[in-house]
């Protein structure tokens, strides 16, 4: 029973020494140990193993159990001494805390009592300054009251004396004292429930009424609407009175001002009635002359009777204006059969002068306070096209007008705000002047023909060969004297017309001057070199088609057509600068740049035509000479010298014509390669039957070309350049090729293997039709023929899966060590001749 009862012990006490993984990492951090008996997995066996691992140790088991009750005693000692010494911790606590408690009632009396003192001191300090604060209130409502009443006595007495001078018309004194008494009135807003505040500001309206009616009667008595002026002249009453406008409601003087200029103007109406003959336009300068004397007669007699900010002689200028933009519109419109460009061109120019001359002499503010804005000045413009553009806009209605017109004194349309105030009613009848530039430029472009067939095209021997056409230059002067005069008339459909007629004739100098111009190539001429002039090397440059002055003539034009591309494209861009926004997307001449575009392709086919036509004799001649007869391999053959003579002759008249347009002069020699190469080697296949010295002698010939079209850009001339990258590329490819025909040509076509996989590994043509043409240049018979195509087809190489058509291969080009010792002795003879 006493063992059961020490076992349940052990197990309640291990359940209550058993503590949680996170408590027993916290004492192992507190209390580190590396005794056994401290580590919460301590296993009593294998403890007492560690301690006893044999029997022979087990002698020593007293000394152990000895050492074990010693370590029981101390910690019984010290769990004793701690027990003790938490004895009177409870008591000590609480003795700290009774005190703390005192602490705390001590420290909340005293801020008690300083709470009370507090109170105290605002008390006493309120009970001192409630007298102060009566003070400044009463103090502030005295000066109020004080305020108010020297006010109301200010008011009273300046409406009983502007009533007193309302009736003397003693204005100069009422324009000082009516804004006075409205500003002192202002004051007395929140006052106008009292009955003697309301009846002052009454009064104050009804001596403002009565002073508007007085000085309106005022003007009209001095100003009379029958035409009659006041014999004394302005007066210092009327001067006065204007003051006092100023004070007055605004309609006030806004009726003062129409009725003065009304009367001011009203000469001008009779003067220049429908059916006066001052009235035409060829006399419209006599409606400007008599606006400035009326001007210098206002200055004189008027200047200082009105304020300078109501700017009298502008309004004066601007109701003029407008008058005259409805008078001569009616009048144009009556008589719009009489009208003429000159007429209409000189109408122009006075009337924009005479706005430039406003615009020097006004500010514009009267515009602008009437609705108007003053437009923006556009951002400044990089485009060449027109340069001095200030200038020509002075000059150019000037050089389609009279000889002797005054240059117009006005600034660029933009920055002017009289702009269009009486120029824009000639916009209607601009039709007039469309018309006339179109009966114009028709005139001008049969002139160019004209000249064109009576001067004959440039000529070698000048300095203008290869030059644009002077033609050219004089049109596109024209257009932009012509764009220049229509943005100064009118921004808006009158400019899409003219747009138009630019697009008409600019076709039309395309094809009559440009195209209609051109060279055609004869076929008189095809047969300049024979067999025999080659074989007796009789070369010269007689075979070419074209002679230089037409080589000249083609490059000209050339040249004229690049001018034109470009200077059309800023004409575009002019064009929509000068026109109004929402109009700008029917400005398109990209079919006139087309236009151009096409005679410089059809330019440089022609002169790539004319040379390739001038090499065809000599390919003609190589293709019928007996290559399978040439016994021995010597210098370049003939036809190769009169190829290189026609190219020395021609390509240095085309480049030094093409010096401006570098880049069509690469286009030339590109397409001229495109076009020689491919010719070349189908000559190359009619050569045929071909012997071993013939083959050589052909190669050596295919290597003198390579070497003369790899110089071409730049033969005959002084200056060497590198020829561009993409023609070199297309000779290389090209006469590489052609060498690599000639190559399987010299090789032995025993075997057949061998020789069908050198032409696959050389050429890299799975074309049956190439190879049978090689076979024919070897010379074989039809039967052997047929073996090799059968060969050649088992031959080739599988195409990739999914391909189509024809088989392709592509191989790179042997390198020169895997050529064979017969061409290395070729390249050394070739070396060795040059």
């Amino acid at each position: 029973m006493m063992e059961e009862e020490e076992i349940e012990f052990v197990d309640e006490l291990e359940a209550i020494l058993h503590l949680t993984p996170e408590v027993q990492q916290a004492i192992e951090q507190v209390f580190p140990s590396q005794d056994p008996l401290d580590r919460a997995d301590f296993n009593a066996v294998e403890y007492i193993n560690t301690l006893f691992p044999t029997e022979h140790s087990l002698a020593n088991i007293d000394d152990v159990v000895n050492k074990i009750r010693f370590k029981i005693r101390r910690l019984d000692d010290n769990i004793r001494t701690v027990v003790r010494g938490q004895t009177n911790v409870g008591q000590d606590g609480r003795q700290a805390l009774e005190e703390a408690q005192k602490a705390i009632q001590q420290l909340f009396g005293k801020i008690k009592d300083i709470k009370d003192k507090a109170e105290k001191s605002e008390q006493m300090v309120k009970e001192i300054t409630r007298d102060i604060k009566q003070l400044d209130h009463a103090k502030r409502h005295l000066t109020t009251s004080i305020t108010t009443l020297n006010h109301l006595h200010m008011l009273a007495g300046g409406v009983d004396s502007l009533e007193a001078m309302t009736r003397r018309r003693q204005y100069g004194e009422v324009a000082n004292l009516l804004q006075g008494v409205v500003n002192v009135l202002e004051h007395f807003h929140k006052y106008m429930g009292i009955p003697q505040i309301r009846q002052l500001s009454e009064r104050v309206r009804a001596a403002q009424t009565e002073l508007g009616q007085q000085i309106l009667a005022d003007f009209e008595e001095a100003f009379p609407l029958q035409g009659t002026k006041r014999p004394g002249g302005p007066s210092n009453v009327l001067r006065d009175a204007c003051l006092v406008a100023n004070v007055l409601d605004p309609r006030i003087k806004q009726d003062i001002i129409k009725k003065f200029i009304r009367q001011h103007l009203s000469e001008y109406l009779v003067l220049f009635q429908e059916n006066q003959d001052v009235a035409w336009l060829d006399k419209i300068d006599r409606r400007y002359a008599w606006i400035k004397r009326q001007l210098v007669d206002y200055e004189e007699k008027y200047g200082r009777m009105f304020p300078g900010e109501w700017c009298m002689t502008e309004r004066i200028t601007v109701e003029f204006c407008h008058i005259t933009r409805i008078e001569l519109a009616k009048l144009m419109r009556t008589r719009a059969k009489e009208i003429e460009v000159k007429l209409l061109l000189f109408a122009i120019q006075r009337t924009t002068n005479f706005e430039g001359l406003l615009a020097k002499r006004f500010s514009g503010s009267t515009l602008r306070d009437g609705g108007g804005k003053k437009p923006e000045p556009p951002p400044p413009s990089t485009n060449p096209f027109l340069e001095d553009e200030a200038g020509s806009d002075e000059s150019a209605l000037e050089r389609d007008g009279d000889g002797d017109l005054d240059k117009p004194k006005k600034p660029k349309a933009p920055d002017n705000p009289f702009h269009g105030i009486m120029s824009k009613c000639f916009e209607p009848h601009l039709y007039v002047y469309i018309e006339s530039q179109d009966r114009n430029l028709g005139e001008l472009i049969d002139r160019f023909v004209a000249d064109f067939r009576a001067q004959g095209p440039p000529k070698s021997s000048t300095d203008d060969a290869g030059a644009v056409l002077p033609s050219c230059a004089d049109l596109f002067v024209y257009y932009k004297k012509c764009m220049v005069q229509c943005s100064l008339l009118s921004t808006g459909e009158p400019m899409i017309a003219l747009s138009t007629i630019f697009q008409k004739y600019l076709r039309e100098y395309a094809w009559k001057i440009l195209s209609g111009n051109l060279p055609k190539i004869s076929s008189s001429s095809s047969g300049g070199l024979t067999i025999s002039s080659l074989l007796k090397e009789k070369e010269g440059p007689e075979a070419a088609k074209f002679s230089v002055d037409e080589l000249c003539l083609v490059c000209s034009i050339l040249s004229t057509a690049e001018y034109c591309l470009a200077t059309t494209q800023q004409l575009e861009e002019k064009l929509k600068e000068k026109v109004d926004k929402i109009l700008v997307e029917r400005i398109n001449l990209t079919g006139e740049m087309d236009t151009f575009s096409n005679v410089i392709s059809n330019s440089i086919q022609l002169i790539v035509q004319d040379l390739d036509a001038a090499c065809d004799p000599a390919l003609n001649a190589m293709s019928k000479m007996p290559w399978q007869n040439v016994e021995h391999v010597g210098d370049q053959s003939p036809y190769v010298t009169s190829i290189i003579m026609h190219i020395k002759h021609n390509v240095p008249v085309i480049r030094d014509n093409l010096a401006s347009t570098r880049k069509y002069f690469t286009q030339f020699v590109i397409k001229f390669a495109n076009s020689f190469i491919p010719k070349f080697i189908n000559h190359l296949f009619r050569c045929k039957p071909i012997s071993m010295v013939g083959a050589e002698q052909l190669l050596l010939d295919t290597h003198s070309l390579k070497t003369v079209l790899l110089d071409l850009p730049s033969i005959g001339s002084q200056v060497v350049r590198k020829a561009p990258a993409s023609y070199t590329k297309i000779v290389v490819k090209g006469m590489t090729r052609a060498e690599m025909i000639l190559k399987v040509v010299m090789a032995p076509h025993e075997p057949s293997v061998v020789f069908v996989d050198n032409y696959i590994k050389l050429l890299a043509d799975g074309n049956p039709e190439t190879f049978q043409k090689i076979l024919d240049m070897k010379g074989l018979k039809r039967s052997e023929q047929s073996s090799m195509l059968e060969l050649f087809r088992q031959r080739l190489p599988t195409p990739p899966s999914g391909a189509e058509g024809a088989p392709c291969l592509t191989y790179s080009t042997p390198t020169p060590e895997q050529e064979s010792s017969r061409i290395r002795k070729l390249e050394k003879l070739i070396k060795k001749r040059l």
